[in-house]
């Protein structure tokens, strides 16, 4: 396909406009123009061709040219009944962001484009990463411990945290990356001859292919394999319940207790993740919580005070929360990595608050690792690194008094 060919192509498919989406509405395309340069570009042009050609329409976004579609963007006083945009707008109502669209733009995910004024995910059947591996370094340490996770991601996420480690692909673009498609089917039997019992959505942020994700689990599910999501909480109410449908368990990042923290380093908000956290509890399912601790940003004696009393006082205090060692990265690389010390205070504030499992992450032996019982503080479950080296429970018991330990275990 030759230049003009690629240019004519991408043109048609995104609305006819795609040299001046955007129009300050969302991300549009100002990358197009490099992509369509000879001399090293073809080939990312020629995949953004492929993954537009394929891409199928995405769930849960609304066009403000709908009927009533007004009311996506302006409210009741505002909005002009039978008024049309000139340009085939879309709001995606995936995640919180809510990114109103111009044909040819994408969310702030760049997973997902306005082709016509039809949503479309570039992602779906696309993964760019899979690995089997300990579920503990999700981490899940109370849902099924010592098994093996068969774990996919492709690229793509609503937020911009600054220590991420997966940046290379949460921050990308899909065509940044050549994938073949791999549908869902096939997923569930790499995932069976891996002898993987769960299939977990991780590395990026899963939401972006919610629907990949959600074929996936569902054919997992007929063939026996649990799905597990990994993810940031940033899905909307409405998507978030649709992934609690079809999932049986959730671990997400409460990246820190302050809106000023979200805003500043993830360029996001607080109150859909507590929104979702409180949602996925409510579902039924088991739900973990991490809180990578970042020295000078989240880590005040305030601030992990008043998480640990939001957790016990919204969740109870059997949901286990991990305090997790923050190594410099991304865009944090002039901070130093948290002190264990840091740690296992948060972890003992937590505890102190009345969190029953709390633990001390990304420090290999650390005895912050382990599961203890609540009631006579045996260790119940013995961790190095990201394997278990002893296992005490009994029928989900503690082998010592045999106190319930909450998760998952069978």
């Amino acid at each position: 396909m030759s230049a003009m060919d690629r240019r004519l192509f991408l043109e048609r498919a995104l609305g006819g406009c795609a040299l001046a989406a955007g129009a300050g509405l969302g991300p549009g395309l100002p990358w197009l123009e490099q992509l369509l340069n000879l001399g090293g570009t073809a080939l990312a042009a020629e995949g953004l061709a492929t993954l537009l050609e394929q891409a199928p329409v995405a769930r849960h976004w609304v066009s403000v040219n709908q009927p009533d579609g007004c009311s996506a963007c302006h409210d009741h006083e505002t909005a002009r009944p039978g008024h049309e945009h000139d340009l085939a707008l879309i709001k995606c109502l995936l995640c919180a962001r809510e990114c109103l669209i111009a044909p040819g733009g994408r969310g702030m995910c760049r997973a997902r484009v306005n082709v016509g004024g039809e949503l479309r995910s570039l992602v779906y059947g696309r993964p760019i990463s899979t690995h089997v591996d300990p579920i503990e370094k999700k981490p899940f340490y109370h849902f099924l411990p010592g098994s093996n996770a068969y774990s996919l991601a492709t690229s793509g996420c609503p937020l911009r945290c600054k220590f991420c480690q997966n940046w290379q692909i949460s921050q990308a673009s899909p065509e940044d990356y050549h994938s073949a498609f791999i549908s869902p089917q096939a997923t569930v039997r790499n995932a069976r001859t891996r002898q993987a019992p769960i299939i977990a959505y991780t590395y990026n942020e899963p939401t972006v292919f919610l629907e990949y994700l959600s074929d996936i689990a569902r054919a997992g599910r007929e063939q026996g394999l649990r799905s597990v999501l990994i993810s940031c909480g940033y899905a909307s109410e409405r998507a978030m319940g649709e992934l609690c449908d079809v999932l049986d368990a959730v671990k997400i990042d409460l990246k820190g207790f302050s809106e000023d923290f979200y805003r500043r380093v993830c360029d996001a908000e607080l109150a859909p993740v507590k929104r979702s956290i409180k949602q996925v509890k409510a579902r039924g399912l088991h739900l973990e919580l991490v809180n990578l601790v970042v020295p000078t940003l989240n880590d005040s004696e305030a601030d992990l005070t008043e998480m640990a009393k939001w957790i016990v006082g919204e969740l109870g205090p059997d949901v286990p929360i991990h305090f997790t060692r923050f190594h410099p990265d991304y865009q944090l690389q002039n901070l130093p990595p948290t002190p264990v010390e840091t740690l296992e205070h948060a972890r003992a504030i937590a505890m102190d608050q009345g969190v029953r499992y709390a633990f001390v992450g990304n420090v290999p032996g650390h005895p912050g690792n382990n599961s203890y019982c609540p009631r006579c503080g045996e260790v119940v479950i013995g961790r190095k690194g990201f394997f278990v080296t002893e296992n005490k429970l009994d029928n989900g018991r503690c082998g010592g008094c045999a106190e319930p330990i909450a998760g998952v275990w069978g």
